[in-house]
């Protein structure tokens, strides 16, 4: 079978749940489709978030990257379009705030996805999921690692799929966090699915 690296993240600000976290947890080992998901979760960590990735793309050679990560406030899901070089943002887990700074000094402004997002979202749109692409993966770890799969990807002229999709808050997080849009996390995890199946159509 195909090999899919699904990423997620470990709680962070505050946010006390990351359900991205619990979604790559539970899908470890699953079959999709034709790819079995070997699930890892990163941490919120300007410095170790992207070598972590590299080090799972290196030790498992999957033939597709999703990274997933929580936009908490957004009321859909959100394959994202385009990756920016810069990290720029509040403090991550390790107190590191970084200001201006470039991702990879050789690397282009931007790195686009090279997942099927237009389809990912028309096909969430069909199962009945408020889908859209976004524009802005923002500047914070969810950029960051963006950009470091699509980086070293293209670097290493590896002809796979790779990207990021943002999901909002669970209902467990609202409850503890306050008003933001929330959904279900049986419905946050049949995204991801149908986000996954939609790679065997593209």
């Amino acid at each position: 079978m195909k090999r899919l690296l699904l990423t997620g993240f470990e709680p962070f600000l505050d946010f006390s749940i990351n359900p991205t976290m619990k979604i790559v947890e539970e899908l470890e080992g699953e079959e999709v489709g034709p790819y079995i998901i070997t699930s890892k979760v990163l941490s919120v960590d300007f410095e170790l978030a992207g070598k972590q990735l590299v080090k799972y793309i290196d030790e498992n050679k999957p033939d597709a990257i999703i990274s997933l990560g929580l936009a908490g406030g957004r009321y859909k899901i959100t394959p994202e379009r385009v990756a920016i070089n810069v990290n720029h943002g509040l403090a991550d887990n390790n107190g590191h705030s970084p200001m201006d700074e470039v991702i990879q000094a050789e690397g282009p402004d931007g790195l686009f996805s090279t997942l099927p997002i237009s389809l990912m979202v028309s096909q969430l749109i069909n199962n009945g999921l408020p889908a859209e692409i976004s524009n802005t993966a923002g500047t914070y770890l969810c950029n960051h690692v963006m950009y470091q799969a699509l980086y070293y990807t293209k670097s290493k002229n590896l002809s796979i799929p790779a990207g990021f999709i943002h999901i909002p808050a669970s209902h467990e997080l609202a409850i503890k966090h306050g008003r933001i849009p929330s959904w279900s996390h049986e419905d946050l995890k049949k995204a991801i699915i149908i986000c996954i199946k939609s790679l065997m159509n593209s």
